[in-house]
């Protein structure tokens, strides 16, 4: 069974048919096996129909996928309620894609179609024959995949803006998953330009000297290097030696003026103008640093590969040929792998005989990753493709080690990245869904 090859249809999130769908109402039709003379319009997306045939094939593949899964799963009627709210969420996405010019080419579906094919370990031909098999068209198998991609081209091109993450919401998921809001422990670094006040200053000398401060403030948002602005305006004494930076210091150590006019900026961020006895001060945060994560142990792993790069004299079924023979030969001890990666590999890498040293998880693309988990030390992988070509995988060793600070805030930065992006790909969904014209014709049967 190769259901699982396409993605599940998911639930609605958070939609419901408009009134008068009849799905789960009272007067709905039941479900029924009996074929209808012709197939019908359940759904109309804007311009677009859904047809009960289309529902029908989708309940089919899910119904496939969540037994293969096994667990509890929802009534069949509920299920369909289900995969047509998905289907007319991604009939109205695929109609903003298609507006917006996006296109996916025969080359990107004939790709897919091989990752998949090698992620079940078959070929091609006996991926399509398992498809048949199980009753699916290869057509309209190859036409899913290519729907699939261009939606996912979609929603990257929406949520690239989606995902940026500061210092400042580092520290604070840190502080929240410590239990508390304790923030004594973070680390900063500022650095500032005092305009003193004279003690006995007029009013209008006061003011004067706050515009000076509002200039520099301005300057320096506006991408001015800090550290000149630091030497032109700046009256502290130690502005020649320091360029204006306090150094990195707790924030306990530092005036509460200071951290309360920097407590949400992330590192590059300016605050200020800020009054103390002293005059006025525009504030940069150098760096930010939380200092008391705790230590992070992972499996790190060293490995090596070779990487064939497709192109007009080579075809991805070559290059995986090629590489299935190079295993071949290393396995049968007629052939070192290092030597092979020297000679071949089209990477960075094959001059250190494909060497990619140690790495954490997380480090390499998903196809790589879910490879190289599912090997032993000393054992090489079938060929990967993945979006930079072809890989021939040798897993070396694996051992325990302790992630550093930096390594530890890249894994809570993607964290925090997945969720942001996460949270406004279902609010961009809905927004997609809410602005399109529905009209629900017939229930499914």
């Amino acid at each position: 069974m190769l259901a699982a090859a396409l993605p599940l249809a998911a639930p609605a999130q958070g939609l419901r048919p408009s009134a008068g769908t009849g799905l789960g109402s009272p007067a709905a039709r039941p479900l029924s096996t009996a074929q209808r003379p012709a197939d019908f319009i359940v759904v109309v997306v804007n311009s677009e129909p859904i047809t009960n045939n289309e529902v029908l094939a989708r309940l089919v593949r899910t119904e496939q996928q969540l037994a293969q899964q096994g667990g509890a799963r929802p009534s069949r009627e509920i299920l369909a309620r289900q995969v047509l709210e998905s289907l007319i969420n991604e009939k109205a996405q695929l109609q903003l894609a298609r507006e917006a010019g996006l296109k996916v080419d025969d080359a990107a579906v004939a790709q897919a179609e091989l990752t998949i094919a090698t992620q079940n370990q078959v070929s091609v031909a006996e991926l399509e024959r398992r498809i048949r098999q199980d009753g699916m068209d290869v057509r309209k198998f190859r036409e899913d995949l290519r729907n699939q991609l261009l939606l996912t081209q979609l929603r990257e091109r929406e949520m690239a803006s989606k995902g940026r993450v500061t210092e400042f919401d580092i520290d604070q998921y840190i502080q929240e998953k410590q239990g508390g809001s304790d923030a004594s422990s973070t680390e900063i670094n500022i650095a500032h330009v005092l305009i003193a006040v004279p003690e006995n200053a007029t009013p209008n000398q006061i003011a004067a000297l706050q515009a000076r401060a509002e200039l520099v403030a301005t300057r320096a948002r506006a991408g001015e290097d800090f550290a000149a602005l630091v030497r032109e305006f700046s009256d502290a004494p130690d502005k020649e030696k320091s360029g204006g930076q306090v150094g990195l210091r707790r924030v306990d150590r530092y005036p509460p003026l200071f951290i309360e006019a920097t407590k949400s900026l992330a590192a590059g961020g300016i605050g200020g103008p800020a009054r103390s006895a002293a005059g006025f001060h525009v504030l940069k945060v150098v760096e930010r640093r939380q200092g008391t994560l705790p230590a992070m142990t992972v499996t790190q792993s060293r490995s090596r590969h070779i990487l064939l790069r497709p192109d007009t004299q080579l075809t991805e079924s070559a290059a995986i040929a090629r590489l299935s023979d190079f295993r071949r030969r290393i396995v049968a001890g007629q052939a070192d792998f290092a030597t092979l990666a020297r000679e071949n590999s089209q990477d960075g890498s094959a001059n250190e005989g494909g060497d990619l040293g140690w790495t954490n998880p997380g480090q390499f693309v998903p196809e790589f990753e879910e490879a190289l988990n599912r090997l032993s030390p000393g054992q090489i992988s079938q060929p990967v493709v993945s979006r930079f070509g072809v890989h021939l995988i040798q897993l070396q060793e694996r051992r325990e080690g302790t992630l550093s600070q930096r390594e530890q805030r890249e894994i809570v930065r993607n964290l925090i990245r997945e969720k942001k992006v996460e949270e406004a790909a279902v609010l961009w969904a809905q927004d997609v869904r809410g602005r399109a014209y529905i009209e629900y014709r017939e229930p499914p049967q």
